[in-house]
């Protein structure tokens, strides 16, 4: 059974190659055995211009519950009683992501380190667990033994010092939900510390990579929401022409700023001091790409983030739609003054962004450690099977 959604026959002008022409890196926000064992993933590498790979609980889960591809290695293990279902789904995924990492390392190569990764998260149970974070990402990056892997650690108040530490012992890092850009700065400075550290115990800077994942999508949903329930209740005319004018234009605003600190944290001295031993930027990646709302452009939250030195992880259906009609074009620096007004109208309105985007990792960090356990209690599943 091949993977669907990422099969379509690439077009002689194809716009995911076209990304990087404007210094865009694309991912595929998906793994699954298959598309590594079938010659796919090569294949979407050279005709796609796919650069990384992303996983999280939530497509492990899909993949090993979807079918059989898992029952192999799984039957294998039965007889291990030392392993718990953690255990055994950490081999499983371990396989995988060496596998993606083996298949990357040309593009690594090529890139000169800037592409060509692929995501493995620690337990989303340890996303308030600074020590437990830390531990993980060690033992995680020290099993799959692979330069070209990022450990994924979630931006919360107690993963971004666990991020940092991670940094300054040579551990690659993708940082992940974030949704402000406030806590996005945050990552960006202490991967900045983290560098410096690493630097100052002998570390060679120019082996580092990590990206700050920056999700899209959700913000739109949720604000949409939260101006859907001021309309309804609104008797202000001019109320009411505010909050629609700032309807579905939120996630793409604060994603432009959100880049334009990118573009001033990664050009002071003290960043220049780093980059002139090699060091290499922490590009934002723009994650939930998909588009959540049918009324919106299915591509919309691909084509408006488009600019340098960024990266967009995007899940297999928008990979194909992107691929058939998407318009690439240098999206992420043009009109920054429209995205200033949609912040500042979102402010006027009283919308806090704070409490949108706490929630907003919150619920993520929820959503996450549910699949992880569904996915938990399908390996458990597998064990007591015939």
């Amino acid at each position: 059974m091949q993977p669907t959604g990422v099969l379509d026959t690439a077009k002689a002008t194809n716009p995911l190659k076209d990304l990087l022409k404007f210094g865009q890196s694309v991912w595929l926000d998906y793994i699954r055995r298959d598309l590594l064992t079938s010659g796919e993933l090569k294949r979407l590498i050279a005709e796609d211009g796919l650069r990384g790979m992303t996983s999280n609980p939530t497509i492990f889960e899909k993949a090993i519950t979807g079918g059989t591809l898992y029952d192999d290695l799984l039957n294998s293990l039965r007889s291990r009683t030392d392993l718990n279902a953690k255990a055994r789904y950490e081999i499983l995924a371990i396989r995988d992501i060496q596998d993606a990492a083996d298949v990357f390392r040309p593009v690594y190569e090529s890139s000169k380190r800037r592409d060509g990764y692929v995501s493995l998260e620690v337990s989303p149970h340890l996303a308030r667990d600074a020590k437990g974070t830390i531990e993980e990402a060690r033992t995680l990056w020290k099993a799959v033994g692979r330069e070209n892997v990022m450990i994924k650690i979630p931006g919360t108040s107690e993963g971004i010092p666990a991020f940092q530490q991670a940094i300054s012992e040579g551990i690659n890092v993708n940082v992940t939900l974030l949704f402000s850009q406030d806590v996005y700065v945050k990552v960006a400075e202490a991967y900045i510390a983290g560098l410096e550290q690493y630097a100052a115990r002998g570390g060679d800077v120019s082996r580092m990579a990590s990206v700050a994942s920056f999700f899209i999508s959700r913000i739109d949903s949720a604000v949409d929401a939260i101006i859907a329930a001021r309309l309804k209740a609104s008797k202000d005319s001019a109320e009411q022409e505010q909050l629609k004018s700032v309807q579905g234009k939120v996630a793409i605003a604060n994603g432009k700023q959100t880049y334009e600190k990118y573009q001033a944290i990664f050009s002071t001295p003290r960043w220049k001091a780093l980059a002139a031993k090699g060091g290499q930027t922490q590009r934002v990646l723009w994650a939930s790409t998909s588009t959540k709302n049918p009324a919106y452009r299915d591509v919309l939250y691909v084509e408006e983030m488009i600019g340098p030195d960024t990266v967009d992880t995007i899940p297999p259906a928008t990979f194909d739609a992107f691929r058939d009609h998407g318009k690439p074009r240098l999206s992420l620096t043009e009109d920054l003054a429209s995205a200033h007004k949609t912040m500042g109208t979102v402010a006027k309105l009283g919308i806090s962004m704070k409490e949108v985007t706490d929630k907003l990792t919150d619920d993520g960090v929820r959503l996450f450690s549910e699949a992880f356990d569904k996915l938990l209690e399908a390996v458990e599943k597998s064990l007591k099977a015939k």
